[in-house]
C-alpha cells in the first residue's frame, strides 16, 4: 500500500509507489544475478541513502556476494557544484580482483559519483559498475556510467525510501516530491 502516512500533507506528492519499487528490485536482482552468476561480487552501499535499495535488492538475488559501505561528504556549500567531496567511512573489504557493483539511491550530477569511480579505479578491481534507484539526468554535470537503473525521474526534489531531507522521510516505503518551505 503506497501511503504517506504519518507524513500525509501537501507538501508531498508520489512520483514512485512501493508497489512499483518492488517490482523494479525483483527486475534488478535477477539480472544482476544472472551478470555476476560464478563471479565474486562486493556490492559497495553508499551510505547513508543507499540503505534501503541495496538491503532490498540482495534480498531478490540468489548469487552469493559481499556486502560494503563507503560514506562520502561534500568539503564545502561550494562542493555540490564543484565535485570537491571526501571520503568520510572508507571500506572494510579489500576490492583487488573482484567486480564491484556501486549501489546509489540517486545520480544526478555525477560528481559525487565520478569521484568514487576514480578513487575505486585506483584499488584495481576487475569490474566496476554502477545500479542506482533513481536517475536524474538533466542535472548531470559528469558523464558517469549507469549500469543497471530503476527510474528516470525528472529534475525534482525527491524523499523516501532512503533519501530524506534534514534527516526525515527515510522511510517512506515510496518516493515522493516534497516540495521545501521556503
Amino acid at each position: 500500500m503506497s501511503e504517506l502516512k504519518p507524513y500525509d500533507d501537501n507538501q508531498l506528492k508520489v512520483i514512485v509507489t512501493q508497489e512499483q519499487i518492488e517490482e523494479k528490485i525483483i527486475e534488478l536482482g535477477k539480472k544482476i544475478s544472472e551478470d555476476y552468476a560464478g563471479q565474486e561480487l562486493v556490492m559497495i552501499g553508499v551510505l547513508r541513502g543507499s540503505t534501503y535499495f541495496l538491503i532490498d535488492l540482495t534480498r531478490k538475488m540468489n548469487i552469493p556476494f559481499a556486502i560494503d559501505f563507503i560514506s562520502i561528504s561534500q568539503y564545502s556549500e561550494q562542493a555540490s557544484s564543484t565535485g570537491v567531496v571526501r571520503i568520510t567511512k572508507d571500506l572494510d573489504v579489500s576490492i583487488s580482483d573482484k567486480q564491484v557493483l556501486i549501489v546509489e539511491d540517486i545520480v544526478d550530477t555525477g560528481l559525487s559519483l565520478g569521484y568514487l569511480l576514480r578513487n575505486l579505479k585506483t584499488r584495481n578491481p576487475a569490474g566496476l559498475k554502477v545500479c542506482t534507484l533513481l536517475n536524474v539526468e538533466a542535472r548531470r554535470i559528469v558523464e558517469v556510467p549507469v549500469d543497471y537503473k530503476g527510474f528516470d525521474i525528472p529534475n525534482i526534489f525527491v524523499v523516501g525510501y532512503g533519501l530524506d531531507y534534514n534527516e526525515k522521510y527515510r522511510n517512506l516505503q515510496l518516493i515522493a516530491e516534497l516540495k521545501r518551505p521556503k
